[in-house]
């Protein structure tokens, strides 16, 4: 990157600090030209990772054009999919500037893949390369500096209707993907738009990577309300130095001084350690984690149930340990994952299910990528929907391979 480059970058960050997301197409535009790219345009992808939306900052939705792509059938898709930076064949979109290209480049940020941006160029090598590389990694910054905030950007985003159980549970969890500390984080729950009880969580502190995943009985808006009160619990006791025992028992007691005993939640907590590798964790009344080592064996995590939190059962708490090895893969999940039945009442399985992770994950796509693909396996399998909710959360631990983190 040039001086000018860098500078240019620095005060379009500078001046996004009072910008709406609705300015931010025309403030990157002007940023690009200066750098020698023209055409700009942003892609967002949708909750489901199907299709890729254009932010144009026109309209209640921040749309306007309409213009989109699949995720699985367009070259912006392929982009998107494969976390890589890719020129339109034959200079194809920018013919009117001979020698020019056009170019589609994944929005990241780490491994939390945003979408996708769109410029034109006059030439070709790796310092324009560089150049949108860098302009793809801010626009990741601005776009997640006012997401939060802003109801455009949940429309664009969106597909189809929303519940209110499911508006809770997407603003309760935190982002689908982390990537840190030699570990990374990938999480996918179904239905996106009428999710009821299911919820996971995660959290860094120093060198402690927190897991979590909840599963509340029902699927209504109070199962949704149960699940918020289960996460809510959990987070405040573990943030005030409560240990994986203490914050179970913590958040039994809330749900039952909330609730009496007719709401409950099943789950795991886990906590592990990014440096060493160990995990230790805890089963309350759920499905036992999964580990994949070397993609050749699978086991069930062994560990006593003490019962779903909100139950009052009075069982003995347990704490299981277990040592990771570089390129261990931990999977937490609900049942809608491996109840989902076929037209036919066969349901997906968990064999079917881990078989899906070893075979997508083995060096073809991203942990991210595979999870997108494993549930629309799961919703094709389930002939497009879902009687119960599905939520996985998949934690890899590299071992000291920090730098393969990301793609």
């Amino acid at each position: 990157m040039t001086d000018s480059s860098a500078a240019s970058l620095v005060r379009l960050m500078q001046a996004s600090h009072t910008a709406t997301l609705e300015q931010l197409p025309t403030m990157i535009a002007e940023y690009a030209a200066v750098a020698g790219m023209h055409d700009v345009a942003l892609f967002v992808v949708d909750i489901r990772e199907t299709v890729l939306r254009r932010l144009t900052g026109q309209g209640p939705d921040a749309g306007g054009s309409g213009q989109e792509y699949t995720v699985s059938g367009s070259l912006p898709g392929q982009a998107y999919r494969r976390v890589e930076l890719l020129p339109e064949p034959g200079g194809e979109g920018a013919s009117e500037r001979p020698g020019g290209r056009r170019w589609w480049v994944a929005i990241t940020d780490g491994v939390e893949r945003l979408g996708v941006l769109r410029a034109d160029t006059d030439t070709d090598g790796e310092s324009v390369r560089g150049a949108l590389r860098d302009l793809a990694s801010m626009t990741a910054l601005l776009l997640l500096s006012k997401r939060s905030f802003s109801d455009s950007y949940a429309r664009l985003v969106r597909t189809e209707p929303m519940n209110v159980a499911a508006e809770m549970q997407w603003n309760l969890t935190p982002p689908p993907a982390y990537a840190g500390r030699d570990a990374t984080v990938g999480a996918v729950m179904e239905p996106a738009y009428q999710v009821g009880g299911d919820a996971f969580d995660y959290a860094v502190a120093g060198s402690t990577l927190h897991l979590g995943v909840f599963d509340a009985m029902g699927h209504d808006t109070t199962a949704g309300i149960t699940a918020n009160v289960a996460v809510a619990a959990c987070r405040n006791a573990r943030r005030q130095g409560a240990s994986l025992t203490e914050t179970t028992r913590l958040v039994d007691e809330t749900l039952i001084e909330q609730f009496g005993t007719s709401r409950f939640v099943t789950g795991i907590l886990a906590d592990l350690d990014m440096d060493s590798g160990r995990l230790t964790w805890i089963n309350r009344g759920h499905h036992l984690p999964l580990l994949i080592r070397g993609n050749r064996w699978t086991t069930e995590l062994a560990c006593p149930p003490a019962g779903p939190m909100g139950a009052g059962l009075g069982l003995p708490v347990t704490m299981a340990t277990e040592q990771l090895e570089p390129g261990d893969r931990l999977l937490l999940y609900t049942d809608g994952v491996v109840e989902a039945r076929d037209r036919f009442g066969t349901e997906f399985g968990r064999d079917r299910f881990v078989d899906f992770i070893r075979l997508h994950h083995s060096g073809r796509h991203t942990l991210h990528e595979t999870l997108r693909r494993l549930m629309a396996a799961l919703m094709e399998h389930h002939h497009g929907g879902f009687e119960d909710d599905a939520t996985v959360l998949l934690t890899e631990w590299r071992g000291g391979h920090q730098q393969e983190l990301t793609p």
